[in-house]
């Protein structure tokens, strides 16, 4: 920092020498030539009255493209030009691929063209508003959807198994995706919708704005006046630009309460087949993964699928979760569905702790769950801190959290010693209650039973 302040003074100092050699306040006015002019606009009641008009309807511009910007763009990402319902194409993905070129063409078309046209059909106290909404929209469209894009599809298909509400997706998965994005364009954006906004003030001189004074004092030569405002145009760009980035900042740190969106009690009765697999077929690029399955499973049982990989227990699993749709057949669940993945599927910027949270709704529940399996210090700290043995544990502690009927658990020890697998076993026959267990898995005999854990 003291060193920026060094750099800073150095330049200020050149071109104050600078304005000693040319010796003409015309062509080159100094900082102190400037920093009077300054403090002469300060002082006048006229001053603050066209700073805050400026910074009005520069920032309409600003949020209004922003709004506009975030709504197309979440509408272009959920309702691609190609979704469809029914085999008819929907009114909304229609618009989605209509309003593209029209943000390209915005875009790509430059500000004076802008400036010239709005003159022309509006009056000139909104023409700033209008050229800052032109130029910030589609920066802040083009950075949301690639943010949306980057979301990792597997979170989202946790969060569908986990039945979780659209605030808990998008304050969970959307938001971290879209920061890095929205971070870059917001900089950028207050940036140039000041310039531009400025710049149009300059053009269309609407009273009592910064656009005006500076046109004035270049009418009467008065650079020193020229370049106090453009001081003012850079302050008020920078201290927006750090006022909403650290808004935006304060926004993504902030969590809302876990409610445990779409959490069920356990329902099946005591005689129902909890899971029943009727006439399954499901195939891939020609290639047959299930032919004519049938299966019924008992509420309360436990069955491990030891078949080979490649085999279909993953296939069969996605289909039972409601990921994915079987070619024929019909699969009936008799109560929620709860899974553990082959990939573990945390949100790794939140805590062991948060991420059980997020299903339980109650973050005693989910540190009783947890220390069953980790150490205090460890249910803590951020996901991305945990070895991938921890991350295991903490995936599985979610799905016997969830108090879903059925539990799917998807090579559940991978990564795990002989003895924390041991553990993990006797939690999980703690914890089932009365529940379905299905078990994929490829490491044979050393697997036992749940059923076995407390002999």
């Amino acid at each position: 920092m003291r060193r920026k302040i060094y750099i800073i003074l150095g330049w200020i100092f050149a071109w104050q020498v600078l304005s000693w050699l040319v010796n003409n306040p015309i062509l080159l006015a100094g900082p102190l030539e400037t920093g009077k002019a300054l403090l002469d606009n300060i002082v006048m009641p006229s001053f603050w009255k066209t700073v805050s008009y400026s910074l009005l309807r520069i920032a309409a511009g600003f949020f209004a493209g922003v709004g506009v910007g975030l709504v197309l763009a979440c509408a272009r990402a959920r309702f691609p030009p190609s979704s469809s319902q029914e085999g008819l194409k929907l009114p909304i993905s229609e618009a989605s691929s209509f309003f593209s070129p029209v943000l390209s063409l915005i875009k790509a078309v430059p500000v004076a063209s802008f400036v010239v046209l709005f003159l022309i059909w509006w009056h000139s106290d909104m023409l700033s508003t209008a050229i800052s909404f032109c130029v910030v929209l589609p920066n802040i469209y083009i950075s949301t959807l690639e943010g949306i894009r980057s979301t990792d599809h597997r979170l989202l298909e946790m969060a569908q198994v986990f039945r979780w509400s659209p605030r808990d997706r998008f304050f969970y998965i959307y938001r971290p995706a879209l920061k890095p994005f929205l971070d870059s364009s917001i900089k950028v954006s207050v940036g140039l919708g000041w310039k531009s906004g400025v710049a149009a003030e300059v053009i269309g001189t609407p009273a009592f704005s910064i656009g005006e004074r500076l046109y004035m004092s270049k009418i009467y030569l008065e650079t020193a006046d020229v370049l106090a405002w453009t001081a003012v145009t850079i302050a008020l760009s920078v201290l927006s630009e750090k006022a909403l980035l650290w808004a935006w900042e304060r926004f993504c740190k902030w969590e809302p309460d876990c409610r445990g969106a779409g959490m069920s009690d356990l329902s099946c009765k005591p005689q129902q087949k909890a899971l029943r697999l009727e006439h399954v077929c499901k195939s891939y690029g020609g290639q047959q993964i299930l032919n004519d399955f049938c299966a019924a499973y008992d509420r309360g049982s436990t069955t491990y699928f030891t078949t080979p990989s490649g085999s279909g227990k993953t296939t069969l699993f996605r289909m039972i979760a409601g990921l994915e749709k079987p070619d024929a057949g019909e699969i009936s669940c008799g109560g929620s569905v709860a899974m553990v993945f082959q990939e573990d599927r945390l949100c790794e910027e939140y805590s062991a702790l948060k991420n059980v949270e997020m299903i339980t709704g109650d973050r005693n529940r989910a540190r009783e769950h947890l220390l069953c399996l980790l150490e205090e210090g460890d249910i803590t700290r951020p996901c991305k801190e945990l070895s991938g043995g921890m991350k295991r544990r903490v995936a599985i502690a979610r799905a016997f959290a969830s108090q879903s009927d059925i539990l799917l658990l998807d090579e559940p020890f991978t990564g795990l010693d002989q003895d924390t697998m041991q553990r993990v076993q006797c939690y999980m026959e703690q914890y089932r209650k009365e529940r379905t267990l299905l078990i994929a898995t490829h490491i044979g005999q050393n697997v036992q039973t749940v059923e076995r854990c407390g002999d």
